[in-house]
Parts: structure tokens; C-alpha cells; sequence
């Protein structure tokens, strides 16, 4: 990937270096900063379904309603507005964490320890005795990881050149990937292994049992180990230069000032372009996503079986996607395969309405959860790879956080409606109207993949 410090639009395209053989752009997949970033992805990924897609499934099953569970899903609005305090952890130290651990690994330890405290609280609270306690520590755990994704955007930036960023940024989404299939199809599966007896509702469907789930979300705080165990034995990288400061309001100006203006210095009126690009990229995705678990509830899929289909061909079409996504950057250029995740991501939406009109096909739904798994991975690594591109390097943590919580703040919003429309629609049309949110996002991309550029010496060396 080229130097994003000196480009005003696409660095991921020009200028366009040779492409790397086919080896080499392969063997970076095995060095040690990359397989860092596959642990740590795991640990990143690991949350989100958390207090998202796998709670609406508990929610809906100990009988909570469709329009709760959506609004609810502003919990994830945290994650929208991590940029708020994204220059603190870029920028203040944490005694004794900053001297024994540096900078990054210290952020990214005391992150990580809120969202296993939170996951254990969520574990012990019955969400049929009331909903405020197990929101509350649904909000510590969205509130660490997403100072963990802070932090951890600045550590995968700083701790490779940024040729490589592509091959990071795809080791580092199918460790988040494969810890969305865990805590996802593995959280069903350990609550439905937990369960005390096959209890049956008054509907026919099983019934809540919430010891089951509490099972289930204490060892997802535990699987919490491998990001906490990477940290401790990872070297921490070298940051860039910090700028000094003479005074507390110099301080205040370049922590919190500063990494906004310098985005604005490169870019100037193309930076409008790109931030509406990275508003809605992933729009079609993440407003579907809220309302899959309890659609596979209303579909009358067991736990079992959703465990079994995400386990199984999610994570090989997970792996598939992740790894093609990252090496098609690499050979093809970065917003090429931005154009191409942005189509299949919305393509993948509309089977889900076909879906919906099948009733209860397990072999449908393995076809659906395949295709839709592919589609994220390949779009999701370039993704990442454009808004790694796009930071100084100087200000990589504030920067990422920007993009990333932008990337999710409106469509976590008008997610927060999707139980509503459901209740109104149904799942066909609500899966369809999702589809058509992506054709915006096409206009877009073939636009940013059309500006010009210029040099600026504020980004990499």
C-alpha cells in the first residue's frame, strides 16, 4: 500500500508501485507482526456480537420484543463516538501500565480487562428481571472494546511499513472474523450444550434457560485470554514522533485539534468526498445485522443449527473472503476491491430476503450464511486497508478512531429502527431496503477511486 502522508485523495492507488510476485505477497502472511494481528483481530472481534447480534438472539428468545431489541442496539453507538476520546489514548500515558507495557499495549490491557469484567457482569444478569443491569455492563463492555480498537488501530499502523498494511489488515479481520463466528455460532452452541434439559416453550420453541447463557457469556470472558496473553508478549511498536508542547493549551491543541486539521490540510474539499464514504460503506451490513439473530429465532432455527451453519461454512468462506481480500489489494489495487466488497455485501442482503420467503431450509440458510460470510470478508479487508492508507501516521490512533467510529455512527442509528420496521414490513422488504442503502455506496467509491492526487510530507516516511 502507498504512502498515505503523501496523497490528498486515494493513496491506496497512486502512485502505483510494482506489483509484488506472488510469493512474496503471500510470505508476509507468516512474519510475526502479522500473526500478531491475527491474535489480537480475535480480540477485537470478540465483543461486538456481545452486546449486538448474539444478545438480540438471548433478548429474543427470553421473549423481549422486536422494537426493544433494535433500540437497544444503540449500545453500539459507543463505538461511533470513540473518536471523542480516541486522542487520550493516543496521546496520555497510563502509570504504571505506559512504563512496564508502552504506551499501546498499556491502552490496549486496561481495554481489554473493562470488557471481560463487563462480559461477566452481562453473564450473571437475567434480562427477564429487568433490562437496565445488563445494559449497563452491555455499555462497559462497547466502551472497552472500543478503546481497545483504539488503541489497537495505532499498534497494527505503527508496527509494520505500509506496503504490508494490506496483509495486517486482513490478518487482522479474519482474527476479528473468526471471533465473530465464536461469538456468534460459538456462544449458541455453549449455551445450548449447557442447557440442563431440552426445555420446550408453551410455543413450541425452547425455552430460555439463562444459566445456559450465563455459561456461555463467562467463557466468552475468557476467550478475552488470547488478545490479553498477545499484549503481554508482543513487542510494543515505534510511534511516531509526538510534537512537544510548550504549554497545556499547545498540548490540548495537537491532541485534540491537530489530528482533525492535518486530514483536512491533505485532503481539503476531497476529504468531504471520503468521509462520506466512509460513512456508509458498510451501511447495508451493519443495519441487516441487528435483526438476523431474531430472524433465525422467528424462522424456528435452534441455537444448534445456527451454531452448526455459522461454524462451519462462516468460518471457511470467512477465511476464504479475509484471505482474497487482502491479496486482491495487494495485486489489484485497494479501491478496486472496495468496489467489489461494496456490491457482493449488498448482493448478500437480498439473499437473506429470499430467504425469509423459504420458512425453515437449513440447506438455504447454509447457502446464505456462505455467501453472506464471503462477501463481508473480502470487503471488510479492503476496508480496512483503505482507512489504514488514510492516517499520518503521527496521529494514527485519533485518525482510525475518526474513520471507524464514522464508519459506524448512522448506520448504528437507523439500526436502531430495524426492529420497528420489521414489526411494520416483515423481513422481506426490511432485507431488501437494506440492499438498496449499499447503491449509494457504489456511486461513491467510483468517485474516490477518480481523484487526483498530490504530495505532502505530513503522512509516512
Amino acid at each position: 500500500m502507498d504512502n498515505p502522508g503523501h496523497m490528498s485523495a486515494s493513496p491506496a492507488e497512486t502512485p502505483t508501485p510494482p506489483s509484488p510476485p506472488w510469493r512474496d505477497a503471500l510470505k508476509v502472511y507468516l512474519e510475526p507482526a502479522t500473526l500478531r494481528m491475527l491474535a489480537l483481530g480475535f480480540s477485537a472481534g470478540l465483543p461486538l456480537l456481545l452486546v449486538l447480534g448474539t444478545l438480540s438472539f438471548r433478548l429474543r428468545e427470553a421473549g423481549i420484543d422486536r422494537t426493544t431489541i433494535g433500540y437497544l442496539s444503540w449500545v453500539g453507538l459507543a463505538y461511533g463516538f470513540k473518536w471523542v476520546w480516541a486522542p487520550l489514548v493516543d496521546r496520555l500515558p497510563l502509570p504504571p501500565l505506559t512504563t512496564l507495557l508502552g504506551r499501546r499495549r498499556g491502552w490496549l490491557l486496561l481495554a481489554q480487562c473493562m470488557v471481560i469484567a463487563g462480559l461477566a457482569g452481562m453473564a450473571v444478569n437475567d434480562p427477564r428481571h429487568g433490562l437496565t443491569p445488563l445494559v449497563w455492563c452491555a455499555l462497559v463492555v462497547a466502551f472497552g472494546s472500543a478503546t481497545q480498537d483504539i488503541a489497537l488501530d495505532a499498534f497494527r499502523i505503527e508496527s509494520a511499513e505500509p506496503r504490508k498494511q494490506a496483509a495486517l489488515a486482513a490478518a487482522y479481520q479474519t482474527g476479528y472474523r473468526l471471533a465473530m463466528i465464536w461469538a456468534g455460532a460459538g456462544v449458541l452452541w455453549v449455551a445450548a450444550w449447557a442447557e440442563v434439559a431440552p426445555a420446550v416453550a408453551a410455543t413450541g420453541a425452547a425455552a430460555y434457560q439463562n444459566g445456559a447463557w450465563k455459561t456461555a457469556y463467562l467463557v466468552m470472558a475468557g476467550s478475552m485470554a488470547v488478545g490479553v496473553i498477545t499484549v503481554l508478549l508482543s513487542p510494543e511498536p515505534v510511534p511516531g514522533a509526538l510534537p512537544k508542547a510548550r504549554s497545556a493549551a499547545e498540548w490540548l491543541r495537537n491532541v485534540l485539534v491537530e489530528p482533525f486539521a492535518d486530514f483536512i490540510r491533505r485532503y481539503r474539499w476531497q476529504a468531504v468526498l471520503i468521509l462520506s464514504l466512509i460513512a456508509i460503506y458498510r451501511i447495508s451490513d451493519v443495519v441487516m445485522g441487528i435483526m438476523a439473530n431474531p430472524f433465525y429465532v422467528d424462522m424456528g432455527f435452534t441455537k444448534d443449527q445456527v451454531a452448526s451453519v455459522s461454524k462451519i461454512y462462516g468460518v471457511i468462506m470467512t477465511l476464504v473472503g479475509a484471505f482474497v481480500g487482502g491479496v486482491l489489494s495487494m495485486r489489484l489495487g485497494v479501491m478496486r476491491v472496495l468496489m467489489m466488497g461494496a456490491v457482493l455485501s449488498a448482493a448478500s442482503n437480498l439473499l437473506f430476503a429470499w430467504l425469509a420467503t423459504r420458512g425453515h431450509d437449513l440447506t438455504a440458510l447454509i447457502a446464505v450464511v456462505s455467501a453472506d460470510n464471503l462477501a463481508g470478508g473480502i470487503a471488510s479487508a479492503a476496508f480496512i486497508a483503505y482507512l489504514s492508507s488514510l492516517t499520518n501516521i503521527s496521529y494514527s490512533a485519533t485518525q482510525y478512531a475518526l474513520f471507524s467510529s464514522l464508519m459506524l455512527l448512522l448506520p448504528k442509528f437507523l439500526a436502531g429502527y430495524s426492529g420497528a420496521f420489521v414489526d411494520a414490513y416483515g423481513y422481506s422488504s426490511f432485507f431488501v431496503g437494506t440492499a438498496l442503502l449499499g447503491a449509494p455506496v457504489l456511486v461513491l467509491v467510483a468517485l474516490a477511486s477518480r481523484l487526483t492526487t498530490t504530495t505532502s510530507p505530513q503522512g509516512r516516511q
